[in-house]
């Protein structure tokens, strides 16, 4: 085999891993603004995922991860370009070079066979219906907060703090969005957005049964100009779970009240133009009420944009969503626990599910993803 198909074959694997190799960059050039290259390569020793360094160049080997997440096969990275560059430089040999090598067969052969292990260990998951969490350096926009899917792949998001419930008003309600607020004493502000969410993704092969491939969107709601105009029911989701997000999870009741209003009812200043502390806001005008909302929440496994990861909504939303999901209510059981059970049965990383749990104890009632093995 030539030595481009085998530029070609590892261009995909970094395309493939990439999250892995951005945390490793990011990590080697914060210790080249500190150290050395000298001083780097030495400490580089302790490092299972870089080889050889070469400050000439500029350059370090790094190994990608094979099936059971250990070095594998391995690549090298040019330190002051992306990952996306340095993969389009072995696209670019790939075009160009032609001579055959043994040295280059043998790397193409250990690249695919590490391909069919993980194939095969992809298999496995698949069939024990449980994904692969990613350990991500980056994150989506909307994980700061908290969030969740509405009908019509609608996304709620809200402040986890003071801090972000600035943010939320600040940067993510929009004239035409919707703010939506539990009838609570420091709930969070939430944004019920009208244009941004989610649209399935078809054509996605090798998921586990009834994990959801999603596709983030900013074209939502298409012929309606104004959230408030959207259907009653996305609106009710919403401020249902704005209540969940709320301290009436953990009062003890089993429902709560909300209301929404529009953005230009949102105010950071008094009547007297006195302007409010981190996280509070003034709501003039008529508000819209939601009584009687339930303290209850449901949770799918989805993949977002190729990265999996726990989506929550109502239990009408989710159930309809998805053939396996959790119920989850208020109980005594820390979040933490309930975290890693989820964790544990359906491959998703403890720290993703812990993000995604309301804030206080849980119980929770399967409907197929906690799989007895």
């Amino acid at each position: 085999l030539s030595q481009a198909a085998i530029s070609q074959e590892l261009g995909k694997a970094m395309q493939e891993n990439w999250t892995h190799l951005e945390h490793i960059m990011k990590e080697f050039n914060e210790q080249i603004s500190k150290l050395t290259w000298q001083e780097v390569a030495e400490k580089s020793r302790e490092v299972p995922w870089i080889d050889r360094l070469n400050p000439k160049k500029g350059t370090f080997v790094a190994f990608l991860p094979d099936e059971e997440g250990e070095p594998g096969s391995s690549v090298t990275l040019h330190a002051n370009k992306s990952v996306h560059q340095n993969a389009q430089r072995y696209f670019q040999e790939a075009r160009t070079l032609k001579d055959k090598s043994k040295g280059a067969e043998k790397a193409l052969m250990d690249t695919e066979n590490s391909k069919s292990r993980q194939e095969k260990k992809r298999a496995k998951d698949v069939a024990a219906g449980r994904v692969k969490g990613i350990q991500r350096s980056k994150k989506f926009w909307f994980e700061k907060y908290r969030w969740a899917i509405l009908e019509g792949g609608h996304i709620l998001v809200g402040g986890r703090d003071a801090r972000g419930n600035d943010t939320i008003v600040r940067k993510h309600l929009n004239s035409n969005d919707i703010y939506v607020h539990a009838d609570l004493h420091g709930a969070p502000s939430c944004s019920l957005k009208l244009k941004d969410g989610f649209i399935p993704l078809t054509g996605i092969t090798n998921l586990p049964e009834g994990v959801v491939s999603l596709q983030i969107a900013q074209n939502l709601g298409e012929g309606v100009e104004d959230a408030r105009d959207l259907n009653e029911k996305i609106l009710a989701q919403a401020a249902q779970i704005a209540v969940c997000w709320s301290r009436a999870w953990g009062s003890g009741g089993a429902a709560a009240t909300a209301f929404h209003v529009r953005p230009s009812q949102v105010s950071k200043q008094t009547e007297s133009g006195e302007s409010l502390g981190r996280g509070s806001f003034v709501v003039r005008g008529k508000r819209t009420w939601h009584r009687d909302l339930p303290l209850e929440l449901g949770m799918g496994i989805g993949v977002i944009n190729g990265v999996p990861l726990p989506i929550c909504g109502t239990i009408e939303t989710i159930s309809d969503m998805f053939e396996k999901w959790i119920k989850i209510s208020p109980g005594r059981e820390k979040k933490e626990s309930i975290a890693n059970k989820i964790s544990k049965a359906s491959g998703l990383t403890q720290d993703d599910v812990l993000a995604s749990l309301p804030p206080g104890g849980c119980t929770i009632e399967d409907y197929g993803i906690m799989k007895k093995t």
